[in-house]
């Protein structure tokens, strides 16, 4: 499943999308959202956030 984001958790900080090395995530809003067509499902951005709020559930 492609990454979902916690908005009650996002800081709106941006290093997640820095993190994404497929382009996938852009601040909407002052919160993170991710592009579901392009998210890979490497977890870069669950490692990089530092507030916990987004997670990759693998299939």
């Amino acid at each position: 499943m492609p990454a979902k984001v916690d908005k009650e958790a996002c800081v709106g900080c941006g290093t997640c999308v820095d993190a994404c090395p497929e382009a996938a995530i852009e601040m909407d809003d002052e919160f993170a959202k991710v592009d579901e067509a392009r998210c890979n499902e490497c977890a870069s951005c669950v490692d990089a956030c530092p507030t916990q709020a987004i997670k990759v559930e693998k299939n």
